[in-house]
């Protein structure tokens, strides 16, 4: 089809999403598909809902799209790595990275993950209220941290945290209207961001230059990253090692935190789902062990329990694509340069796939009601050639995690009322999460 056959084509006129909150935001975008329907015309683009449409961009047509301009702006924050590269770049990349994160390779990071929840766990004390979304943000990045590096990062992980903080606030004003023109102002703000970003990157120099010198061996993401080559150019430059450590330490952290932060949350208003959870994780590892990879097989409930966490609030909530030559999706026709959006906390509402879609019920991952679900009605780490590379270490650490700190306490949220949600880079809390433990 050509373009000048697409120019013929009249767009309904855009739908403005207007809302005073960011949990606003969705509720508009939902509110914008079932008016609309699966195709629905915005001012900054495209929303696609139906899942045969989420596969034609994701797979089918994933070659006729490029990384959105939103998307694009975040090199700014997060350099130049796997989340905001394209091209045969991009795919290079991939195949550098990959092999360091196939599930294969998972046996060496579970120890890393189960000791540092572990200790967190061993840390709680009965009756204590923590800030939930706070612990497992230290907690998962003590993890990849130590899964990069091989060493506890010790001092530097309030530093770091800060730095992903700050990351996550300048990808939201980027992204905001006039962005450009809120970075390049002399703000308070922006200064913070350019030394909290320069520590960061000193940080990541320095253990990357020590592993170089060092004579010792570590099986560490790092040293993996160092070793890999390809058949066309060899390994990666310091300034791609770096773009890289940030990308891992945004994605590894971030992403997997909030999971466990809304897993947490929503065991803790369903207590007989929290029961039957941790009868499962005591019936399938002994008190006189900690967690293995291998158990996680046999613990299909917590898999579908944190499936239906991330149907709900899934920490990739949205996924925007431009497109670099005209394409039909769907039976609907895009013109070049056009952006599209599919939203991973739209699809997964949508009653057509998910009855009740509001209801938190891990049930609906059992294989029986799984069966002849449409594959494109679930989509928590995107898919085709961008399918998060990091998905099995993701499953892997969530996994582990809740079934470490299960075996010792429950939970109560402390609060009530509605859960403001912060759909940024990734769909955190709008506020922190406090919650009450009880040793078992």
């Amino acid at each position: 089809m050509t373009e000048t056959a697409i120019e013929t084509i009249k767009p309904p006129a855009p739908r403005r999403v207007s809302a005073s909150t960011p949990s606003e935001w969705l509720d508009s975008l939902t509110t914008l598909a079932r008016e609309e329907g699966d195709v629905a015309r915005m001012r900054r683009g495209w929303l696609l809902s139906h899942p045969d449409a989420i596969r034609d961009v994701l797979v089918t047509h994933d070659r006729s799209f490029t990384k959105s301009p939103a998307l694009r702006r975040a090199r700014f924050t997060l350099g130049n790595g796997l989340l905001t590269n394209e091209g045969p770049s991009y795919q290079r990349q991939r195949r550098l990275i990959q092999p360091s994160l196939h599930p294969k390779s998972l046996g060496g990071y579970a120890a890393i993950m189960v000791r540092h929840a572990a200790e967190a766990a061993d840390a709680w004390r009965d009756g204590q209220t923590i800030d939930l979304h706070r612990e497992m943000m230290r907690l998962t990045l003590r993890i990849v941290g130590e899964a990069l590096f091989s060493t506890p990062i010790g001092p530097e992980v309030d530093q770091i945290g800060r730095a992903m903080d700050a990351n996550v606030g300048m990808f939201q004003r980027l992204t905001s209207p006039w962005g450009w023109l809120k970075v390049l102002a002399p703000t308070p703000f922006t200064f913070r961001f350019l030394l909290a970003r320069r520590r960061l990157v000193n940080t990541l120099r320095r253990f990357i230059a020590a592993r170089r010198t060092s004579s010792e061996s570590h099986d560490d993401l790092l040293s993996r990253l160092l070793k890999a080559r390809d058949a066309d150019s060899g390994g990666m430059s310091e300034s791609l090692l770096i773009d890289e450590c940030v990308t891992l330490f945004a994605a590894g952290h971030e992403t997997t935190a909030n999971a466990l932060t809304f897993t947490l949350w929503l065991l803790a208003q369903h207590p007989e789902v929290m029961d039957r959870l941790q009868g499962e994780v005591c019936r399938v590892v002994p008190t006189e062990r900690p967690p293995t990879i291998e158990d996680l097989d046999e613990m299909p409930y917590l898999r579908m329990v944190l499936a239906e966490s991330m149907r709900l609030y899934s920490p990739a909530w949205i996924i925007g694509r431009q497109v670099i030559e005209p394409c039909v999706v769907n039976g609907h026709m895009l013109k070049r340069r056009e952006v599209v959006f599919v939203s991973q906390w739209v699809t997964h509402r949508d009653p057509r796939w998910w009855p009740d879609p509001d209801r938190f019920d891990p049930e609906r991952f059992s294989p029986a009601r799984s069966a002849g679900r449409h594959r494109w009605s679930y989509f928590p780490f995107g898919g085709g050639s961008r399918l998060c590379v990091g998905e099995s270490f993701a499953w892997a650490e969530a996994m582990l995690v809740l079934s470490t700190l299960l075996r010792t306490w429950r939970m109560e949220w402390a609060d009530s009322g509605p859960m403001p949600l912060d759909p940024g880079i990734t769909l955190r809390p709008g506020r922190e999460i406090r919650m009450r433990l009880g040793r078992l």
